[in-house]
């Protein structure tokens, strides 16, 4: 199991696969990607590895539904948050969310890489994605005001073709987006920018040599 952790920290130091890996599962209207406007606002998100049975799993969050201003709401995502001024970059700000959210100790973490960064426009937010790990599973301790639940993937489900699915995904009452794709995992619809996150860290997984 080490010898992935080594093989994927290798590969995240080399060329990412970028945009064209985020574009595999993103909306057709989300594939053109422009540049974050100088108002955009920064956060980070931790896609944390952690060992379970012998493989190893991705931890998934579903946000809680409390805020009406929460343009996200109810929707699966990676822990993770917007960068405060104490934070010493953004891999810091991926660790402390991940601890303030599901009790993840970030002294216990350990950062491989940062993927692409992504735009969100609709809450205006550059999203920086932070790979890493962790050597023992996790006690998880959900923070209810922002987490309502905490679904776990491991690498062999996630890199599966079984998961990869498209639906019309109705965003408002006035709204619905045709054919999204997105990951079905444990019942729950992966998609937007957690699932292009995904794909482009699936992307690299599957490039390894390591079985």
């Amino acid at each position: 199991m080490r010898a992935i952790i080594e093989d994927v920290e290798k590969r995240m130091a080399g060329q990412l696969p970028g945009q064209m890996a985020q574009a595999a599962m993103s909306h057709i209207l989300r594939r053109t990607f422009k540049p974050a406007p100088h108002t955009a606002q920064h956060a980070a998100v931790l896609l944390l590895l952690y060992p379970e049975n012998g493989k190893w799993n991705v931890a998934l969050t579903q946000r809680a539904s409390k805020y009406g201003h929460d343009k996200h709401k109810g929707q699966m995502s990676l822990p993770g948050g917007k960068m405060e001024p104490t934070d010493e970059d953004f891999v810091a700000t991926a660790m402390r969310e991940t601890e303030e959210e599901i009790g993840v100790a970030r002294e216990l973490i350990h950062p491989l890489g940062e993927l692409t960064d992504l735009y969100i426009p609709v809450s205006n937010f550059l999203v920086h994605p932070v790979v890493a790990y962790i050597d023992e599973l996790p006690v998880f301790v959900l923070e209810e005001n922002e987490v309502a639940e905490l679904v776990s993937c491991s690498l062999e489900v996630l890199c599966s073709d079984e998961i990869r699915k498209v639906k019309d995904i109705q965003i408002s009452k006035q709204m619905t987006l045709k054919r999204v794709p997105y990951f079905e995992i444990q019942g729950k619809v992966v998609w937007g920018a957690t699932a292009m996150i995904l794909n482009e860290f699936v992307t690299l997984y599957k490039q390894k040599s390591v079985v």
